[in-house]
């Protein structure tokens, strides 16, 4: 169900973030009143999607092609940091980062991309697979909200990705559309102003501390973080960030069960 069963029957896990009991008594309080808010905005790729599988099974036969053992853990970090590394300064398209991406791994690792394999990522993008949880929670979810998608990718890119999904979303605020990538809070002053909301009637759910739960709540936005990566060490394909996001959960499946729908 996405319930983080280390937090027993408290709510809060010392640190001021609010977590799902594994026993919620009937007509207990959630720990977030998610009646207060209009719409959900989510992040996509680590979110909804399941990018480190997507980032994984793209660089893998790239990488055994040129004789690199490597530890999966190990080369989301490495990813991460390039990622990072490509979308500082002024922006270019998603699509340009990725190959830039590529051309850093193959320098940390010794090899020079060519240009089919500097194309890998961006284009098996589109097919990379929304984890288990994702539509049906979606679907279920729009009966009640107004749902939103902000996302560090190119229109096109995400068009492919949204046809995977299946649901209406009212805005998409890319990369693209706002000349600019989170951590930057370009994303989500546009998407505040094209709802036509303030930020209390808005929360921001994201798997990524550092490219949303840490801006979002800058803004005043309310957060919940979807943490995709609980039990395993390390942020996986994304900096390491501290952020205290309101409420933590494993899955949509949680976020479904608290919203009552």
């Amino acid at each position: 169900m996405g319930i983080l069963p280390e937090w027993g029957a408290g709510w809060d896990g010392g640190d001021g973030a609010s977590r799902v009991p594994v026993h919620r008594p009937i007509g207990y309080p959630p720990p977030v009143d998610l009646s207060r808010f209009e719409a959900l905005t989510f992040d996509c790729y680590g979110t909804l999607i399941d990018w480190e599988r997507g980032i994984l099974d793209a660089v893998r036969p790239i990488l055994r092609l040129h004789g690199i053992a490597f530890d999966d853990d190990w080369l989301l970090g490495l990813y991460a940091t390039a990622e990072a590394g490509a979308e500082a300064g002024p922006w270019r398209p998603y699509r340009e980062v990725l190959g830039s991406v590529m051309d850093r791994l193959g320098a940390e690792l010794g090899f020079a991309p060519d240009a089919d394999e500097r194309a890998a990522l961006a284009r098996t993008l589109p097919d990379w697979p929304p984890f288990a949880d994702t539509v049906e929670a979606l679907k279920t979810l729009a009966r009640g909200y107004r749902l939103a998608v902000v996302s560090n990718v190119d229109d096109d890119l995400f068009a492919g990705t949204w046809r995977r999904l299946g649901v209406a979303f009212e805005l998409v605020t890319t990369a693209q559309r706002v000349r600019s990538y989170k951590p930057e809070p370009a994303h989500f002053t546009v998407t505040l102003d094209r709802l036509r909301l303030d930020p209390g009637r808005v929360l921001h759910v994201a798997q990524s501390l550092y490219h949303d739960i840490a801006p979002a709540r800058a803004l005043g936005i309310a957060t919940a973080w979807v943490n995709r990566r609980a039990g395993r060490p390390g942020p996986g394909a994304t900096p390491p960030a501290e952020a205290r996001p309101d409420l933590e959960i494993y899955d949509l499946k949680a976020l479904v069960t608290l919203s009552g729908l």
